[in-house]
């Protein structure tokens, strides 16, 4: 095995325990209260089905797909943060009604619940993939054996 199979390999692999484990938490956690909380869940479904598709076989279109996959991961957690902060900052001025401007940023910033950089964690299962699609044999008509 060539060092760039192998460091994709190692990059499908980390991908797939990362989509897995984020959504077990995302379901340890009931995110799925409000639409917006099942965006990324069901990213992280379809995610892990054109994963599986990918693995049994490779092909252009299974790798265009991931990468429309990984592109939408990356959107929502932008989306995310944004939510994130939104329901932070109304459970600050639902506390403390009084709070504008900076020190509404700050104390939502701050938050624990909901914690604001936790939908990162799409944008970088979304990069990882990213990555392993790049460039992948399968777009020039290849196959590469030993993923």
């Amino acid at each position: 095995m060539t060092p760039i199979r192998a460091i994709r390999l190692a990059l499908f692999i980390i991908l797939l325990i990362g989509m897995l484990g984020s959504g077990v938490e995302l379901l340890l956690l009931n995110h799925y209260e409000d639409w917006r909380q099942w965006i990324p869940l069901i990213l992280l479904l379809l995610g892990l089905l054109a994963s599986g598709w990918h693995a049994v076989r490779r092909n252009a279109l299974s790798v265009r797909v991931l990468q429309a996959l990984f592109i939408c991961f990356m959107a929502s957690g932008f989306a995310g943060v944004y939510f994130h902060y939104q329901g932070s900052a109304e459970f600050k001025l639902e506390s403390n009604p009084s709070l504008r401007g900076w020190p509404l940023f700050w104390a939502a910033v701050r938050g624990k619940a909901p914690p604001l950089l936790a939908p990162g964690a799409m944008m970088q299962l979304g990069l990882i993939g990213w990555t392993y699609t790049f460039k992948h044999p399968a777009l020039n008509g290849a196959k590469e054996k030993g993923e």
